[in-house]
């Protein structure tokens, strides 16, 4: 009689710290992501894949790729500063690196195993940052070089010092903050960001060449670049494109004309279309 009291009562101990285990676990689950320096938003059902918009811009600029292209798991990031988001831990001081690395804690606070990762402009950076460190599947940067200074046609070493000086100009004087606050007022989708975020942010990718790095990057890369509707300025272009990564072996480099650097925008039956094939193999 004794043992079968025992038995039970061990039964029941252990499925009361069974469930005890499972409303732990289930809550550790459930307990969501907060950043200070980003936001994610998640849609969809499939593999996983990471949407980064660039300066000045929220996870609205991605919605027609999303619509066209179903069956994944869409993880949309805003950084804050952007996009009408409060800065927050932004506000002061680097904004690339930082919010790099809180993508990265994100990722493996949901659990993510080597997702694929697409970023435009900014966010190409922080794809590449990210592909670098070997937090990718797959990565697809659109419209951006590993050097944010190659971008207007200088080096990081040849405009950093100057990027600094403009950062100030920027944010530390009064002509300087209306010129910013008129540039993001024009920008798509860049309404309500915050100028001394984006002035930081355009400080750090003065500063940063990830052509150097590229070569340790083991994962597939393609980058989508825009080109114009002049034959010539589009063969500049590409040959800009190609020397800036040829570090990184078998990278895809694919031209979408014509097209202003919002290339998800302007073309966006093109880019939906190489967004699907990008994906298909993942």
């Amino acid at each position: 009689m004794n043992s079968i009291y025992w038995d039970r009562r061990s039964v029941l101990a252990g499925a009361i710290s069974g469930v005890g285990t499972l409303l732990s676990t289930s809550a550790r689950a459930a307990a969501p992501f907060t950043s200070r320096r980003i936001t994610v938003n998640v849609t969809g059902n499939g593999k996983d894949v990471l949407l980064i918009p660039g300066l000045a811009s929220g996870p609205g600029i991605w919605n027609q790729a999303v619509a066209a292209v179903p069956g994944y798991r869409w993880h949309r990031i805003q950084v804050r500063g952007f996009a009408g988001l409060p800065a927050d831990a932004n506000a002061n001081g680097a904004v690339v690196q930082p919010v790099a690395d809180e993508i990265a804690r994100y990722a493996a606070a949901a659990g993510l195993s080597r997702p694929a990762i697409v970023g435009h402009s900014m966010g190409g950076t922080l794809a590449m940052m990210l592909g670098i460190r070997g937090l990718g599947a797959r990565i697809m940067v659109v419209d951006m070089l590993p050097a944010g200074a190659a971008m207007v046609g200088g080096t990081a070493s040849g405009l950093g010092f100057l990027a600094d000086q403009v950062g100030g100009y920027l944010t530390g004087t009064v002509a300087g903050r209306r010129y910013l606050a008129q540039m993001v007022a024009q920008a798509p989708g860049a309404r309500g960001s915050d100028p001394d975020v984006i002035a930081n942010a355009l400080r750090d990718l003065a500063n940063i060449d990830l052509a150097p790095q590229l070569p340790r990057m083991n994962v597939p890369l393609e980058v989508v670049y825009a080109t114009g509707a002049d034959r010539d300025q589009a063969a500049a272009i590409t040959a800009r494109f190609r020397s800036a990564y040829a570090g990184k072996a078998g990278a895809l480099l694919v031209p979408v004309g014509p097209s202003g650097h919002m290339v998800m925008g302007d073309q966006p039956a093109r880019f939906n279309a190489e967004l699907a094939k990008f994906l298909k193999g993942f």
